[in-house]
């Protein structure tokens, strides 16, 4: 899950690494339209975690058909989600880009990519699905797999539509949304066939799948598919209002000009990839606490929680370090810009105060999701967000010397309320109880 996880990020990171040689204004817009992408994804993510602790649950029960009927379920709601997206890609992506208060440049790039993301949801919907319903069932080799194969592709196409190398248009910030259009829908077409034919990857040799999906004698249940969306909306909340709240970080950075808007983008994407295994060994631990609660074992359940926090922060302590000591290097992979360099890894070295907490945070909140208690993670979540992380963003370049240091002080600050808060909850043991 951890590979499959940074995978996924990759390709964002892969566009702004290429993105980066368009210059600023570039960056700035591909930055500001992935706040709207991650919106859409953690809308997604939410609504899958319905369905992952439900099979997940299902498994652990032995109950094997009933899984795959909720799978199936699965497949109306990505559809449904998917038309919303496309729909909004084509009429709104510019007046959303416009909310930021950007320059003009800035938003004629960020719209255009955001444009053609929205409008080829329909890869990002299924692809999720599909990796969903496997690492639910216990398979998360078959995912990885996928993940590697529509990466590489993405990385090798990459730079082609955005510089118009060989026989290829030069689409610039277009041919980098493309690209991860047409690698995830490769991702796709791979995710399905395994589904449906029962097969997954084992070190790269083929056997049976726990879960072999089938259309047959499909039936839409839509009381199946009010569960899933009971369980998941509180969590498509959290991903949604985590998401809306960048759109405000942004907002207060705006302020301090383009390097700023570009120094915290980039600074963005590092982030993504330095959290993804954390919520990776999160999912994995919620997968886990998800069948040992369906198989009545809930001690298990919880030892397996604590195990991943473990992993997670001496993965971050690991990543700390690196960033400490090679923060220039990291921002300079992205941008050459003197400026740019020297503002992003003082927002790097900053960071570093939340990711020291990230195991907590990340795992605790995952594994409750995987009991599918998904009511108090979005509660906390909430309070993380708008009681501390978006007041201290405002308040501390406006009233302390931090300056445009102090919105970025209030992301970690967040980071560590939540990080307490999550791991207070799962200590009470509440989510031992819940039914789905």
């Amino acid at each position: 899950m951890a590979v499959s996880n940074v995978l996924m990020m990759l390709g964002p990171t892969i566009d702004m690494i290429w993105v980066g040689r368009l210059g600023a204004s570039s960056i700035a817009g591909v930055g500001v339209a992935g706040i709207a992408v991650q919106l859409v994804m953690g809308a997604m993510m939410g609504l899958m975690m319905g369905m992952r602790a439900m099979i997940a649950r299902f498994i652990g029960a032995g109950d094997v058909d009933t899984a795959n009927h909720v799978a199936r379920q699965a497949f109306v709601i990505s559809a449904v989600f998917a038309g919303i997206m496309a729909i909004v890609g084509s009429f709104f992506s510019r007046p959303i880009l416009d909310l930021f208060g950007l320059e003009p440049d800035v938003v004629s790039e960020g719209a255009a990519y955001l444009r053609i993301l929205f409008i080829g949801a329909a890869a990002m919907s299924f692809r999720m699905m599909a990796e969903g319903i496997m690492q639910a069932s216990g398979d998360t080799i078959t995912p990885m797999g996928i993940s590697v194969v529509y990466r590489l592709f993405h990385v090798a196409l990459c730079p082609f539509l955005i510089f118009g190398w060989w026989i290829f248009p030069s689409l610039g910030v277009s041919g980098a949304a493309l690209t991860n259009v047409i690698s995830q829908s490769l991702g796709v077409l791979i995710g399905m066939w395994f589904l449906f034919t029962g097969r997954s990857l084992v070190f790269l040799g083929f056997s049976p799948s726990r879960m072999r999906l089938s259309m047959k004698n499909f039936r839409l249940d839509l009381d199946i598919i009010w569960r899933i969306i009971k369980i998941g909306f509180p969590a498509l909340v959290s991903g949604i209002q985590r998401t809306l709240s960048q759109f405000f970080i942004m907002l207060f950075m705006a302020p301090f000009g383009t390097v700023a808007v570009a120094a915290h983008s980039i600074n963005q994407r590092i982030e993504m990839i330095l959290i993804m295994p954390g919520f990776a060994f999160g999912m994995g631990s919620g997968v886990l606490v998800g069948q040992n609660l369906g198989a009545g074992q809930p001690d298990r359940a919880e030892r397996s929680a604590w195990l991943a926090v473990g992993l997670v922060e001496a993965l971050m302590a690991i990543g700390a370090v690196v960033i400490l000591v090679w923060a220039e290097g990291i921002i300079h992979i992205f941008n050459a810009e003197p400026e740019l360099i020297s503002l992003g890894a003082i927002f790097l070295r900053i960071a570093v105060a939340g990711y020291i907490v990230l195991g907590f945070m990340s795992v605790m909140m995952q594994a409750l999701n995987g009991a599918g208690d998904t009511v108090p993670t979005m509660i906390v979540s909430m309070v993380m967000m708008w009681a501390v992380t978006i007041p201290l963003a405002y308040f501390l370049p406006k009233y302390t010397d931090l300056n445009v240091y102090g919105v970025r002080w209030g992301m970690a600050a967040g980071m560590i309320v939540g990080a307490i808060a999550y791991t207070v909850y799962f200590r009470a043991g509440r989510w031992k109880r819940k039914k789905v």
